[in-house]
């Protein structure tokens, strides 16, 4: 049984092969508008906030679309009146199981990917399913 773990262990995903990088940012001062058409054309579902070197938020397209459904003009409306602020995080060696376990708990779908405070990448949910797809299970 132990020996079946370890094995397991050494061929768990971990998120450092699963994760998009480059991040696409954004800055907290970014139009809502500006920052979805950049999601839009980066084909992701997220934008790392970005203070400088500091990983202050993410927008996510659930928070565009409850920025839609407001009302406002998002061409004027900030990023950081949207987004969700100090994320959530997990290191590059953090398994598939347990980046799920974190957003399946917490009710999100993007997990920033950070080392030290570098920020080096997003998972999605979509990311860990294909992963669990792909590679057959040990044992």
């Amino acid at each position: 049984m132990a020996e079946d773990l370890r094995q397991h262990s050494q061929t768990a995903a971990v998120l450092r092969d699963l994760m998009h990088a480059p991040v696409l940012t954004t800055t907290p001062e970014t139009s809502v508008t500006e920052a979805a058409a950049g999601m839009v054309r980066a084909r992701v579902g997220s934008a790392v906030v970005m203070q400088g070197s500091f990983l202050a938020g993410i927008l996510s397209e659930r928070d565009v679309l409850r920025a839609a459904a407001s009302a406002e003009d998002l061409g004027q409306s900030p990023v950081s009146r949207w987004m969700t602020p100090d994320p959530q995080s997990a290191s590059p060696d953090t398994t598939a199981a347990e980046a799920a376990q974190i957003m399946l708990l917490n009710g999100f779908r993007h997990l920033p990917v950070v080392e030290g405070r570098k920020v080096l990448g997003v998972v999605s949910l979509r990311d860990l399913f294909a992963a669990r797809i792909t590679r057959p299970s040990a044992g």
